[in-house]
């Protein structure tokens, strides 16, 4: 009868692991996706503004109206430069969270080939011992035989 695989509960920690690494990698990735589609639609208002402004001022504008379309524009870059920064960090984690789940998953390879060595291991055995009992049989039968 096959030994079970001592490292069996570690396998399963190992395994457990790295789904969750996976998931965190996914939520990760999802969440910079996210936040890289919130700069692009600023950076696309921020042209649709300028644009409107340079049609504004081209048709004449007051004093007060131009220094609302400059604020406006100034805020739209503030919230620009805001989002780069949330952008950069997220790519960050979404690395960190990448080398995590690679490193989790190396882990796990490791215990699997063992695994799979014990696995091979057993079977050889198996073989060796069912071989020995065929021989065994073969052998009484042989002598059975003869005798007759």
């Amino acid at each position: 009868m096959a030994k079970p695989f001592s490292l069996q509960p570690l396998l399963d920690l190992m395994q457990t692991r790295t789904d969750e690494a996976a998931r965190r990698l996914g939520q990760l990735i999802a969440a910079e996706q996210s936040q890289k589609s919130r700069l692009k639609l600023l950076e696309e208002y921020r042209e649709e503004y300028n644009q409107r402004f340079r049609e504004s001022s081209l048709a004449g504008m007051t004093p007060l109206a131009w220094r609302n379309f400059l604020d406006f524009l100034g805020r739209i870059d503030e919230a620009i430069i805001q989002q780069r920064l949330i952008v950069a960090n997220s790519e960050r984690d979404t690395t960190q969270g990448q080398d995590q789940w690679r490193e989790q998953n190396k882990r796990l390879k490791a215990i699997d080939t063992l695994s799979d060595r014990h696995t091979a291991s057993e079977r050889y055995f198996e073989g060796k011992q069912e071989q020995k009992l065929q021989d065994e049989f073969s052998a009484r039968k042989k002598g059975r035989e003869t005798k007759e």
